[in-house]
């Protein structure tokens, strides 16, 4: 069993790590898109009926990108998050802590997904300008939903050693019991 559990940790660090990573990269980039947004693509419009409007406008990408910049931005923070109770995890090894990693890391997951889903949008679109940050911004979306993925199935992985520290199916003959609670001899 000592086994199984130091090979799930060996496979989880390294993933738990790139994909950290890999969310630094996406909230870095989606974060200078929406800054050169906010920048450059504020214009006013003046409506008679409502007065001054003010729009902003993304100076890259298509219809889709405004949507897809929002959803990387919740995705990548939410993604940090889930790798910081997976760290706690890792560190614990208890089944309490795989309840919070398991949770957050498939919340996670499924904002990458949708993410991943606009990227494709996006990219089917084609129309606009997409310089290489976007272009990146998409490429690691799409690589980072799979590697998410991975990272979720091996965090249930665990399950299966059954060398979780609670009081679960393998606990009663791991830890002796007190010796208030046991019988006098």
């Amino acid at each position: 069993m000592a086994e199984t559990r130091t090979a799930t940790r060996a496979a989880v660090i390294p993933l738990l790590i790139l994909n950290f990573c890999m969310y630094m990269i996406v909230l870095g980039i989606a974060g200078w898109a929406i800054n050169r947004a906010i920048d450059f693509g504020q214009t006013n419009v003046v409506n008679p009926t409502r007065g001054v409007v003010t729009v902003t406008r993304y100076p890259v990408g298509n219809a889709a990108t405004p949507y897809f910049i929002i959803t990387a931005l919740i995705a990548g923070v939410v993604g940090i998050a889930s790798l910081l109770t997976g760290a706690a995890h890792i560190a614990l090894w208890r089944s309490e802590s795989l309840a919070a990693a398991a949770s957050s890391a498939l919340i996670a997951w499924l904002l990458t997904l949708l993410a991943f889903g606009l990227s494709c949008k996006e990219i089917r679109l084609r129309g606009g300008y997409r310089d290489g940050r976007m272009k990146t911004l998409e490429a690691f979306v799409i690589i980072l939903a799979g590697f998410q993925l991975l990272y979720l199935l091996l965090l249930h992985g665990g399950l299966l050693g059954d060398d979780l520290r609670s009081g679960g199916r393998e606990g009663a003959e791991q830890y002796p019991k007190t010796a208030a609670a046991a019988p006098a001899v």
